[in-house]
């Protein structure tokens, strides 16, 4: 049963100032539960004013979504719709930069599909954010390749990125 399965204790895998961005947003990781490697499946419930993730697009992976429950607004870069239950949206490799927000006054929750897929670089036109996908580890650095801890603490040192870090 998807209840069984826990919610994630991070929210987010990004670093931070960008993790708390995820308050009110609960992932059970349901492709994990069932060992998937080629794709994960999560069981995600966004709160009122929560975000799914922040805007973004994969150069390799693809995503779906299906709403199961509540209003959830897709912001693309080619506009916004609202959904409800039973409707979904597909977004794939190179496609529109997207994220979901549930500006509702009630949760949403949503099956989220994506492929993993070897290579992934994932951009955040909002944000000074990249993120690598190397041996199944995700790397975030600035746009102009400062590397951010892993453990959202900010810049790492390094000369080029000194700067950064004060």
């Amino acid at each position: 049963m998807s209840a069984d399965v826990p919610v994630n204790e991070r929210p987010s895998n990004y670093p931070e100032p960008f993790a708390s961005r995820m308050a009110g947003r609960f992932k059970r990781a349901l492709g994990a539960r069932f060992g998937l490697t080629a794709f994960g499946a999560n069981l995600t419930t966004l709160m009122p004013g929560a975000v799914s993730a922040l805007h973004h697009r994969h150069s390799r992976s693809d995503e779906f979504v299906y709403l199961l429950d509540g209003e959830l607004v897709l912001c693309s870069s080619s506009g916004e719709w609202t959904l409800k239950p039973g409707m979904c949206a597909g977004f794939p490799a190179q496609g529109a930069s997207h994220h979901l927000e549930n500006r509702s006054a009630a949760p949403a929750t949503f099956l989220e599909i994506g492929s993993r897929t070897a290579g992934d670089l994932v951009t955040y036109p909002a944000d000074d954010l990249v993120a690598r996908e190397s041996e199944g580890q995700w790397r975030f650095e600035t746009r102009d390749g400062c590397p951010l801890s892993s453990a959202g603490t900010g810049p790492e040192t390094s000369p080029r990125c000194e700067d950064r870090s004060r």
